[in-house]
């Protein structure tokens, strides 16, 4: 069994180190004695640069999305940008060796493209043969994952494996466990309990509406959009790390004809799915992944052009979920869902199906080799 294991991710506020979180826990689980080290790669390695791209990369997302849809695994910009991208692994390399050389981990697993590639990169040029792993965290790939020498990809399904066997991946190197999620996602918690904790009624619909950890997109708008539905529910919303949507939130709460609760960022996410008739989300790889493991019908609420989009059509596609680009649609599409159960149930199957809430224990065995 390896010992030591080099996690990498980019931007502490993502999918990317929730998933690096989750693989890191269940090897601390399955072998105590490992040594772990977890790290942001893009701070760790050119942090003047992290700061900047995070930086831009929001402003896009908010400003201008469809400039990001255009970027975003775009065949020319690929091209285009490949000389950049050889410059900074260059630019780069001396960091990546100097933490090789002084941490010598046994298997590197990266949750983002960029180490993933630079790594891989730095195996091509140095001869290194340090098993590499790649864990993607969203159910359609990009180009900027297809690397020889990766030795192993984790990805969320069969048809995401798909796309990378089409690009002359050798399929023994192609891992469909699922994007590994916290272990609170595989229990099965008592309902009546986590309900009576929780101040919420039995028998009522239960709709959780969540927008990421950084509680992003028109949760507010959604909110009152919900309220219109002409039907008997519980409005659970989560607000993550955004104070300002939470305090709105307190505050308008009373003025809502549905009851709603309103929370900011938690631990219980599991619970809250657990108890939901239906989520109404963004479309990032980890929510949707928590979603699926618990069988969630999903509505995906104007998700961002790019890997957000391409998530949403996949479950969409897979009949798990139903795409609502604009709020003012939202009305429409929930109170279509609460008047035939059937349609739910159906939605909440195939989210069971495609759930893998066993995936960080997958991955992590992948990565110790046992």
């Amino acid at each position: 069994m390896r010992q030591r294991i080099l996690l990498m991710y980019i931007t502490a506020r993502s999918g990317h180190y929730q998933a690096a979180r989750a693989v890191e826990q269940v090897i601390n689980r399955l072998n105590p004695r490992a040594q772990i080290l977890t790290i942001d790669a893009f701070q760790y390695l050119n942090p003047i640069l992290a700061r900047m791209v995070d930086r831009m990369y929001l402003s896009v997302i908010q400003k201008a999305p469809e400039l990001w849809d255009y970027l975003y695994d775009n065949p020319k910009v690929v091209e285009r940008s490949e000389r950049f991208r050889k410059l900074l692994h260059r630019y780069d390399s001396p960091r990546l060796k100097g933490l090789l050389e002084e941490f010598r981990p046994e298997a590197i697993a990266c949750t983002q493209a960029f180490p993933c590639g630079l790594v891989a990169d730095y195996k091509r040029e140095n001869g290194t043969r340090t098993p590499l792993y790649g864990i993607l965290t969203d159910f359609t790939p990009h180009a900027y994952w297809v690397h020889e020498r990766v030795d192993g990809y984790v990805v969320p399904a069969e048809e995401t494996g798909r796309w990378l066997i089409d690009r002359r991946i050798d399929p023994k190197r192609v891992y469909a466990v699922g994007i590994p999620i916290d272990s609170s996602f595989a229990g099965s918690p008592d309902l009546n309990v986590v309900r009576r904790r929780l101040q919420i009624a039995s028998g009522i619909p239960v709709i959780l509406l969540m927008g990421g950890g950084q509680g992003l997109g028109p949760i507010l708008e959604a909110v009152s959009a919900l309220d219109q539905v002409n039907r008997n529910f519980q409005l659970l919303v989560v607000t993550g790390s955004n104070e300002t949507l939470y305090h709105r939130l307190i505050r308008r709460a009373p003025s809502f004809k549905h009851p709603l609760q309103v929370f900011g960022h938690v631990d219980f996410v599991a619970d809250l799915m657990s108890v939901a008739s239906l989520i109404v989300t963004k479309t990032g790889g980890l929510t949707t992944s928590e979603a699926l493991a618990k069988g969630l019908p999903i509505v995906a609420l104007n998700p961002i052009p790019g890997q957000e989009i391409k998530n949403a059509h996949f479950l969409v596609q897979e009949k798990a979920a139903r795409l609502v680009k604009e709020s003012d649609q939202l009305p429409h599409v929930v109170q279509q869902l609460l008047d035939d159960p059937e349609a739910l149930r159906v939605m909440a199957a195939q989210s069971r199906r495609l759930g893998k809430p066993q995936a960080a224990v997958d991955t992590a065995k992948l990565v110790l080799g046992v």
